[in-house]
């Protein structure tokens, strides 16, 4: 061909339009990526034909460890696995050891609505960062900030109870570690009053912001029968439409005392179960929480008063010496359902350890459920699909 002749041009088909697919790593150096979780990703261009999760290693090790320590011990370890909702996650498994020993009907009620009032506080600090960075996750960096401001007050809180920011050790088996500090229910009921206004913002700020909506509505829409097939819990199937909380359905602790509601996605602004949907049920839930606290606060200063003979560790054995038998005991962690599986064997020498401990995990069962949610979705709505899981990678890895 000479240099002035002109080639002809070129006839696209469907066949050579098709892009190749290819296979490529998100996270976990990705801003968006939670913890050290990496997704394997093959996308046709722009759309993901399939994601491999791998969690990665955050030497948690909790399982194994349970094994070496006697029930006490274990606490401070299972404020590791969801370190952001921690009090939860010690509300739980005490409650699971109490149970287990026969002596759940022999806690104080304040030392009850105590612990109550603790984790629902936490539930509040836990959603807040949750709905928080899913805002970063999204592009938006204003409504991060502002929730973090607002957290911080929940934070103090528990810190003047416990004196730790995030891993509490508050919430030990037959009691706390100590009541109230004075003063503590007139702050609380302090932070309330400000705490409303605050909601309503954020409703307006974020929550029903019409960028968020476009970015949310319609994408990783799980729908019910799936959600259960997954055994998905907590706020991603109460998002598909099952009003399914623990609180409720086991009544354990004194929440069959308190009064409260149980928010489900309804595909207000697009279809039921969509990332939106989850979103706006963890902001309705901070609602519900402020109103158990509020009830709780109620109780511990006109029935359940401080008195000097109060005695938070009074129930608190020395040596805890289970039956030798297996056990299972769940409850709502603000990531879905948290359950501890305890096995004594006769034949294990030391009784006051556990011979076996297993925990299931929400984050880990959630996170099951990404390579169904992400089929066929735009790589940019991958993003907004992960971080609308909220998982807690110490709670995956354990």
């Amino acid at each position: 061909m000479s240099f002035h002749q002109q080639s002809e041009p070129t006839k696209y088909t469907s066949e050579t339009l098709k892009s190749e697919e290819m296979l490529f790593n998100l996270g976990p150096q990705h801003p968006s990526m939670h913890g050290v979780l990496r997704l394997e990703v093959i996308t046709d261009g722009e759309i993901v034909r399939e994601v491999v999760p791998h969690i990665g290693y955050l030497h948690r090790c909790f399982e194994k460890h349970a094994e070496s320590l006697n029930y006490a011990q274990i606490i401070p370890y299972i404020d590791r696995m969801d370190y952001v909702a921690s009090m939860n996650s010690e509300h739980i498994y005490a409650l699971g050891v109490e149970k287990m020993l026969g002596m759940t009907e022999k806690i104080p009620k304040r030392v009850e609505y105590i612990r109550v009032l603790v984790a629902e506080l936490n539930r509040i600090a836990s959603h807040f960062i949750g709905i928080g960075t899913y805002a970063v996750d999204v592009g938006a960096t204003t409504p991060f900030l502002w929730l973090m401001k607002e957290r911080e007050y929940v934070l103090r809180l528990l810190e003047w109870i416990s004196g730790s920011r995030l891993l509490y050790n508050y919430i030990w088996i037959g009691g706390l570690y100590y009541d109230l500090p004075l003063g503590f229910e007139e702050k609380c009921i302090e932070y309330l009053k400000h705490l409303k206004p605050k909601l309503d913002d954020l409703e307006n700020l974020l929550i029903n912001n019409r960028i968020f909506v476009s970015r949310t509505a319609n994408i990783g829409v799980l729908p019910l029968q799936t959600a259960i097939n997954y055994g998905v819990t907590g706020v991603m199937l109460r998002a598909s439409g099952l009003k399914w909380d623990l609180r409720k359905v086991d009544k354990y602790s004194i929440y069959e005392e308190v009064d409260f509601d149980i928010p489900t996605g309804e595909g207000k602004v697009g279809t039921t179960g969509d990332c939106w949907d989850r979103n706006f049920v963890r902001f309705q839930e901070c609602k519900e929480s402020s109103k158990i606290i509020e009830q709780c606060l109620d109780k511990l200063t006109k029935e359940h008063k401080r008195t000097r003979d109060f005695d938070p560790q009074a129930l608190v054995p020395r040596r805890i010496k289970p039956p030798q038998t297996d056990f299972y005991f769940r409850g709502e962690s603000p990531k879905g359902e948290l359950g501890f599986f305890f096995r004594q064997n006769p034949k294990h020498k030391k009784g006051d350890i556990p011979f076996r401990l297993k925990v299931r995990a929400p984050s880990f069962c959630n996170l099951s459920v990404l390579p169904y949610l992400a089929q066929n979705t735009l790589l940019s709505d991958l993003i907004a699909i992960v971080g609308s899981l909220d998982i807690n990678l110490g709670e995956v890895d354990r």
